[in-house]
């Protein structure tokens, strides 16, 4: 289907067919979800030797294991909020270049400190992107497939995970941990040009900012994810999208109960989720087995994650 003669671009996004160029960005949106999911489980890949080397206790290790997991709190809140206001494509950007450098850093560590405060830093990265991918893929998605290309973009991060962690094992059968983070942040750095060149700023963006080259911006748009483009836009398609919902409203009689629900379920699969990513290796390593094949327990870990994601999104 193709929408013709319409003056609301947002309308060409949500009932039309998505072209290759499209696709090719939801698909490398699913690709940063990836590399989150590597990001966020190097930590883990690496703990066993980490603890080896520096001879530190599980409560240590426990801090280190935590900050990244406090980095991707805040990072998911400023961050995201800053995608709203300075938009997707260059808080995406943003988030590289933490996350690149991050990963860079960490193997310069020498102490829990210096190694805590790098995976913060880290984190602030990895959950701003978490937070902007998902409105890049509902932006760039039509109605029609907006659903299964969440759900995709969901799975990217154990697809990531258990990629990444494939690696990692082999990194650390004859290297060091540190070569983890570096492998990460080369990967990392590798995705910047592809966001760069490939990715654009996304209508819904362009539409509720309204600046004053709007349609020169949302043609650019159009024809880089293979639109046409539009002669003029709607001033009402342009005000649809300055309505602001309150936050009052999340807890108003009659969405407070579901809102607390939906909270607290996902709060309890964090704790239980984060729990078994993070100590998973550790653990196997304490047991006498080797730092790589603790890291293959966790990978197949992650590999029933990745089939959960699929299956009941598809449920």
């Amino acid at each position: 289907m193709q929408v013709k003669n319409s003056t609301n671009p947002r309308e060409l996004i949500d009932y039309s067919n998505m072209p290759v160029r499209q696709c090719v960005v939801i698909g490398l949106c699913v690709l940063l979800n990836a590399l989150d999911g590597f990001d966020v489980l190097s930590i883990s890949f690496a703990a066993p030797g980490i603890s080896s080397e520096w001879g530190i206790e599980r409560a240590a290790l426990g801090v280190v294991l935590s900050m990244e997991l406090i980095g991707m709190a805040f990072g998911s809140i400023i961050l995201g909020r800053m995608a709203d206001r300075i938009g997707r494509r260059p808080t995406v950007l943003l988030c590289l270049i933490v996350m690149a450098s991050g990963m860079f850093v960490v193997t310069l560590a020498h102490s829990v400190i210096s190694l805590s405060v790098y995976r913060f830093y880290t984190g602030l990265g990895i959950g701003g992107m978490l937070a902007t991918t998902n409105a890049l893929v509902a932006e760039f998605t039509n109605i029609k497939r907006r659903s299964s290309a969440v759900a995709l973009m969901a799975a990217g991060f154990p697809m990531g995970a258990i990629l990444g962690g494939a690696i990692a094992t082999d990194i650390l059968d004859g290297g060091h941990w540190r070569d983890v983070f570096l492998f990460g942040s080369i990967c990392t750095a590798v995705c910047f040009p592809l966001v760069y060149f490939l990715i654009p700023e996304t209508v819904e963006f362009l539409m509720h900012k309204n600046p004053d080259n709007v349609l020169i911006r949302i043609n650019k748009t159009l024809r880089s994810i293979g639109h046409a483009p539009m002669a003029n836009i709607t001033q009402q398609a342009g005000k649809q999208s300055q309505t602001k919902i309150n936050w009052s409203e999340l807890f108003s009689r009659d969405t407070r109960f579901v809102t607390l629900l939906l909270t607290a379920s996902y709060f309890f699969y964090a704790i239980t989720s984060y729990f078994i990513i993070k100590w998973v290796p550790k653990i196997v390593s304490d047991m006498g087995f080797s730092a790589s094949l603790a890291g293959t327990v966790l990978v197949w870990a992650t590999v029933g994650g990745l089939l959960g994601a699929l299956t009941f999104s598809f449920l």
